[in-house]
């Protein structure tokens, strides 16, 4: 029997949607590439996870210079967000509004923080994020309260907490969606990079999916990759094709959900050009694949050769003094935010620095993660070479992430951390990368409309960080969910509707 909806994708996206939509009793078939993670020997193993990546893709794309890479990403049940910090952060009021930056202005959204505000209070709910909305003066104005209290801060870095205060600095506790207790249970780690086998991570899979397939009108086909989209006659998308292992399939359904990711959203769209659609499906306004943006982001290790930094999973406070700028200051900054532990393995994995030494190291740091907006440009962009994505991203607003990375440098010194390490990340680790089929209320300059409908097709929804207009400076999957049960609720209400 012909389902009522397919998604594509099984992510943040196409899981939120997905649980969104199952209420309604219509027939939701989910179509994922990869299969579901189970628990193994080497979950929690940093020299098989970060320097063998075994549980990275072998894919390969092309960059500007057709040069070979591997892009880092995941494919499995859940998608990235198995793998992801768990950071569940609303974006700010001011990035939905035109924002000028050290390296240019963007373009601000069709539509606005109030306009979004109880989808991002039914995500959190959802994703059962742990936080505190009092602390950061950043945070825009809540509807309501977080489902649960912060995750607790460890001795060390409570310390930290408080000299940050006492330095005259707005610390706050980090939006996750960690079962803090859960997760430990299942070994000594941070979460942040490390697979989601143990259900610890509220992640799609774990919150999203879990909640649409205790429906029984809702199926999970996996295993099952997408190659093209194809439309009718009047321009309704009528045909999914993909291969099934190793068997050619085509599947139909009155409504069309693409919830692939940021760039396999837009290679797919681009694959099913033809003859009706020589630029693609959704491209009349040659957006698709364009505006791509991937954060700035650097890691940073502060190291005080006399401490001992006892943390085990540590991320759990973040910094926005510089998010919004200040008076004296010409641009916002970005945000700042601690990374899971650092440990020798990783360490090593990621640097040339023998395992021993980094042991040592990474004993007496605090590792953080700063992160600066990446702004959207048209010829920073996917596309396809004979088959093959290619990435030309152009990487902006360097300045601004420049200086970040320097004011924290300034104030970790300042706390007692002599030597203060960075190293900025590349291509080949995916920084929340977004903005490929942007939404917006021009059909000749965007590609979804403000409830992720296509403007072209009005059968196709894309609901993945792809509609993103902006990329902000925080982690986007709070935003990309909630912009899922906005999608979901104006198609239940405009196109499942009795």
């Amino acid at each position: 029997m012909e389902p009522d909806v397919i998604i594509i994708g099984s992510g943040m996206g196409g899981a939120t949607l997905a649980a969104a939509l199952a209420p309604t009793g219509r027939r939701i078939l989910i179509l994922e590439r990869g299969d579901r993670l189970h628990p193994v020997s080497y979950d929690r193993d940093a020299i098989a996870i970060f320097r063998d990546g075994i549980f990275r893709s072998n894919e390969t794309w092309l960059d500007a210079h057709n040069r070979s890479f591997n892009p880092g990403n995941y494919y499995n049940v859940g998608g990235n967000s198995k793998f992801y910090g768990a950071v569940l952060i609303r974006y700010r009021r001011e990035d939905f509004d035109p924002v000028q930056h050290l390296g240019g202005k963007t373009p601000g959204w069709p539509i606005s923080y109030e306009d979004i505000e109880k989808d991002y209070q039914a995500a959190e709910a959802l994703y059962a994020v742990r936080g505190d909305a009092t602390e950061d003066p950043t945070e825009p104005r809540h509807s309501g309260s977080y489902p649960y209290g912060p995750v607790p801060d460890e001795a060390d870095i409570a310390n930290l907490r408080m000299r940050l205060k006492a330095a005259g600095f707005h610390p706050s506790s980090l939006p996750l969606g960690v079962d803090i207790d859960h997760w430990l249970s299942a070994g000594q780690t941070t979460w942040d990079a490390y697979p989601n086998t143990c259900g610890g991570k509220m992640d799609a899979e774990t919150c999203g999916l879990r909640t649409a397939l205790a429906y029984d009108n809702v199926t999970l086909k996996t295993g099952c990759r997408v190659l093209a989209l194809a439309c009718g006659r009047d321009a309704q998308v009528n045909r999914v094709v993909c291969n099934v292992g190793g068997a050619m399939q085509h599947l139909s359904a009155p409504v069309i959900v693409l919830a692939a990711g940021a760039v396999q959203s837009a290679a797919l769209l681009l694959a099913s050009a033809s003859v009706e659609y020589p630029n693609g499906i959704a491209n009349r306004s040659d957006q698709v694949g364009r505006n791509f943006m991937n954060h700035n982001c650097s890691a940073l290790l502060a190291v005080n050769p006399m401490r001992i930094n006892r943390a085990v999973y540590q991320k759990t406070l973040v910094l926005n003094d510089f998010y919004l700028g200040k008076k004296n200051e010409s641009a916002p900054l970005g945000n700042i935010q601690l990374l899971g532990k650092v440990t020798g393995p990783i360490l090593s994995a990621n640097t040339k620095i023998p395992v021993w030494l980094a042991k040592q190291i990474t004993a007496r740091s605090v590792d953080f993660y700063a992160m600066s907006e990446d702004l959207p440009h048209p010829e920073s962009r996917v596309t396809l070479k004979d088959g093959q994505i290619k990435l030309n991203w152009r990487r902006s607003n360097w300045e601004t992430h420049l200086k970040l990375v320097h004011k924290t440098k300034c104030v970790l010194r300042k706390l007692g951390f002599p030597v203060v390490l960075s190293r900025a990340f590349d291509r080949s680790t995916p920084s929340h990368q977004c903005g490929t089929a942007k939404m917006g209320a021009d059909p000749r300059s965007s590609v979804v409309d403000i409830f992720c409908r296509s403007h072209d097709h009005k059968n196709l929804f894309i609901v993945d960080a792809s509609v993103l207009p902006t990329s902000a400076a925080v982690n986007p999957a709070l935003t990309v969910a909630a912009l899922a049960l906005r999608a979901g609720r104006h198609i239940r209400e405009q196109e499942l509707a009795e």
